[in-house]
């Protein structure tokens, strides 16, 4: 009997966790296809490009659309692709992948690691590497498209699939719109995304809802000084010691004006300065990324910078400096739909079961998808876990930690990476415009 009972809880068990008849469809066709991914994301990862140069990255994804029967534009927004597919009446869904990598030489030691040398947009010669995940992304829309095309029975309206240059810096989703996005081609009513989070396990996915990226902004500041021996340093006004003041002093502003519950970032990422170690330079070159949470401690933050770089200066009875700020590069908020959310965040959990679906923290990272959303389209921008399984659950018992997103040892987890990416954006959109 008690034999009887324990079958009976597992077949209960078993038949709770069973996929539906949507589900099963999707990801038998995923399967089907998932050779031909594999392929599509090696070949991207090999071949990264940078931003606003995803010439060949560019030309493959919209080939691949075109396969499919979606109509395919390209060249929007400089090297974007658009591919509007229509199936009757009903919303029109914008799902957007970044194509760009970063200029980070990889140290993955893959097989199909990236090998790429350029020269970047300042002359230098830098690596190549997705060291961000968009190689993943742009894979995933690829595999959704075709999942969404053979499934046109299932919903009505229309998607238009975004392969988006320049996230990394700022500029692509801009360009895009720039270029008559929601003009030329049907506005959305909705725009989804998503992208990868090395902190998760392969297979799991997380998201949050309301504010859940921050404002981006680059700033350049040229401290300018009088050069001369570094032997009669007295008769020179040193900028690279000023710029050391200047970097330390940007701290306090953080520390000591901000409230912590507002977090904010300023960051010096360049220094660049002199020629010779013996020789007082005239000028230094410092380059900064401000991150905030909201409007008015963004514009809060911005004059602080100028306050102390200008004071600074005044102290070491130097020139005051040139600060540049680089607004074609900014990077609004991010807010996701919290109705939106919600609902697609009930369809994940109960796809792929509630221990796979978390909710993850505000971040200060940046992402230009908002660029979409501020135009106000509802978004929903979601992560994908993309660590092996046994060195997420090493990192956690004191192991080796998870290299995370612009590492140069960053590497994704093909499988179930790309067949999760695909399954939770195919069903998404499918239950978006679900045809009733």
């Amino acid at each position: 009997m008690r034999y009887f009972a324990v079958l009976f809880i597992l077949l209960i068990a078993a038949s709770a966790h069973a996929d539906s008849p949507l589900v099963a469809e999707i990801k038998k066709r995923v399967g089907d296809d998932y050779a031909r991914l594999d392929a599509f994301y090696k070949d991207i990862h090999a071949n990264p490009e940078l931003a606003m140069h995803e010439v060949r990255t560019a030309r493959i994804l919209a080939k691949a659309l075109r396969a499919d029967g979606i109509e395919v534009t390209e060249k929007v927004g400089v090297t974007g692709v658009v591919g509007v597919l229509k199936n009757g009446k009903g919303p029109v869904l914008l799902i957007r992948a970044d194509m760009d990598a970063l200029p980070v030489t990889e140290k993955t030691g893959l097989p199909y690691a990236s090998k790429v040398q350029v020269r970047d947009d300042d002359g230098q010669l830098v690596g190549v590497m997705h060291a961000c995940g968009h190689d993943v992304n742009a894979t995933c829309l690829t595999g959704a498209a075709k999942v969404l095309v053979g499934m046109k029975d299932r919903w009505r309206g229309t998607i238009v699939f975004i392969g988006q240059p320049a996230e990394e810096t700022g500029m692509g989703a801009a360009k895009m719109l720039e270029d008559g996005l929601f003009e030329r081609f049907p506005k959305p009513d909705y725009a989804f995304a998503l992208h990868c989070d090395g902190r998760y396990p392969a297979g799991h996915v997380n998201f949050r809802e309301g504010k859940m990226q921050a404002n981006v902004d680059s700033i350049d500041i040229l401290v300018r000084g009088k050069g001369g021996h570094g032997a009669a340093a007295h008769t020179t006004i040193d900028p690279v010691v000023l710029a050391a003041r200047i970097v330390l002093d940007l701290q306090t502003i953080s520390s000591r004006e901000r409230d912590p519950q507002d977090p904010i970032a300023v960051t010096v990422g360049v220094i660049q300065g002199g020629t010779k170690r013996n020789v007082i330079p005239n000028e230094v070159r410092l380059q900064l990324t401000v991150r905030t949470t909201n409007d008015t401690t963004r514009k809060e933050v911005l004059d602080a910078i100028t306050r102390v770089a200008k004071f600074a200066a005044l102290g070491a009875r130097a020139p005051e400096p040139v600060i540049t700020h680089d607004k074609a590069g900014f990077t609004p908020a991010l807010y996701n739909d919290v109705e939106l959310t919600r609902k697609n965040v009930a369809l994940f959990r109960e796809t792929l079961g509630e221990e796979k679906v978390h909710e993850r923290p505000m971040s200060l990272g940046g992402e230009d998808f908002s660029q979409f959303v501020r135009r106000g389209v509802p978004g929903f921008y979601w992560h994908l876990g993309v660590a092996p399984l046994e060195a997420y659950e090493a990192s956690k018992k004191g192991g080796p930690p998870l290299a995370n997103t612009h590492s140069d040892r960053f590497a994704p987890v093909p499988e179930p990476t790309i067949r999760t990416g695909v399954l939770t954006m195919s069903l998404a959109a499918i239950k978006l415009l679900e045809a009733k």
